[in-house]
């Protein structure tokens, strides 16, 4: 006969043990997890975004101004899917432009926002935690629910670097790009804990601009042995393991990078802009008289650029420049106040006046748009979400609206 199962002192133990490692975990979990102090307010309803401008108003008048506290590195707009986001250093808010600049969704943390962008339908936002500007959680445009999330050991400074197909961040010793499901496809630089040793090929440099674009990524960075240009693989085999396809020698400490196409890039030095392939040949050089620009102490430059349908664009602080995407020889200069946007068939640039509409190409100006920013002087950047002309100054965003 069998008898009956009885709990022993020894059971009673270890369901005690058991039970207390199993709290131990979830709460390690809790605590590390990228949603612990934090509040989403969703989207009550799928957004749809409405039709984008299509052709250039007559006049413009201002619908709306948000404040949104700048970012290193967030030159533009942040715009996803026809909504416009803006943050206050702790949440982030997704705007609808119209008629009046209405919260669809927004996102709290108790951490501190380092970077802010958009890519694949989906807002990427990185926070600063204990181990630096490496907690990452992106949400989906449209119904302001999470996606992804991420965290890894970073800098506790950095700025952004995106493209339509990658997003990620850069510090002075440091950078990391990511995929649409937040898993990460290149680490270079300074890396914690190293289990494996010499992966990382230039090691103890100093980087000092990061630009990328479908499978190509440029950086320059002070080395030992000098200042180089180097072009690497967007995408390598190993993340840990950087796959570098030339580098190029350069003689001024102070350049950095301003443009990247697929198969080349472009830098600013003391004197000129030239153009390099991704095989390191010297293709353009464009002679300018303006000062560098000098980068926020203790980043990598962050340059103010911007795509076009067909130019990509660098803000020099004075000018618009305005590059062939293939070889990225610059075909005009543009006086401006910072970054166009395109459209119908034409750019619209910030002017002190207003927004000039320019044909991009012969680079004339047509007419200006008058525009009344209240005194404002500073850099003024231009996107379009809808039906709206938006425009970063500063510490604002704000809506213009074809006047009816």
């Amino acid at each position: 006969m069998n008898r009956p199962l009885r709990r022993t002192r020894g059971d009673l133990i270890a369901t005690g043990v058991i039970t207390a490692v199993s709290v131990a975990a979830v709460a390690g979990v809790w605590l590390t997890s990228p949603v612990r102090s934090s509040h989403l307010n969703s989207a009550e309803v799928e957004h749809v975004a409405a039709e984008p401008l299509e052709e250039v108003p007559r006049a413009l008048v201002e619908s709306w101004s948000l404040p949104d506290v700048p970012l290193p590195g967030v030159h533009q707009p942040v715009i996803s899917d026809g909504l416009v986001m803006t943050n206050n250093g702790h949440r982030v808010f997704a705007v609808d432009p119209s008629p009046t600049g209405g919260v669809v969704w927004d996102y709290e943390r108790d951490l501190e926002l380092c970077s802010l962008g958009a890519a694949w339908g989906r807002v990427v936002t990185t926070w600063r935690a204990d181990h630096g500007c490496g907690d990452v959680v992106s949400i989906d445009t449209s119904t302001g629910r999470y996606e992804r999330t991420r965290s890894a050991i970073s800098p506790d400074d950095v700025v952004a670097v995106a493209s339509n197909d990658r997003i990620g961040t850069v510090g002075a010793d440091r950078l990391e790009l990511w995929r649409s499901d937040m898993v990460r496809t290149v680490e270079y630089g300074h890396v914690e804990g190293r289990q494996e040793p010499n992966l990382q090929p230039h090691p103890g440099c100093e980087l000092t601009s990061a630009l990328t674009r479908t499978e190509l990524l440029a950086v320059t960075e002070v080395c030992d042995d000098g200042v180089w240009l180097r072009f690497q693989e967007a995408t390598p085999e190993e993340s840990r393991t950087p796959e570098i396809r030339t580098s190029v020698q350069l003689s001024d400490a102070g350049a950095f990078l301003v443009a990247v196409g697929e198969e080349g890039a472009a830098v600013v030095t003391e004197g000129a802009v030239v153009s390099y392939s991704d095989e390191g040949v010297e293709l353009h050089r464009h002679e300018r008289g303006a000062p560098l620009p000098t980068a926020a102490e203790g980043l990598p430059h962050a340059p103010v650029a911007a795509d076009l349908p067909h130019h990509l664009t660098w803000f020099d602080g004075g000018s618009l420049l305005l590059f062939s995407p293939g070889d990225l020889e610059v075909q005009h200069e543009i006086p401006a106040l910072g970054t166009g946007v395109a459209v119908g068939e034409r750019l619209l640039v910030p002017v002190p006046e207003g927004i000039s509409v320019v044909d991009w190409t012969t680079g004339e100006t047509e007419r200006t748009i008058p525009v009344d920013r209240g005194g404002y002087e500073g850099m003024v950047t231009l996107g379009v979400a809808g039906g709206t002309v938006v425009e970063k100054r500063g510490d604002l965003v704000v809506g213009l609206v074809p006047e009816v």
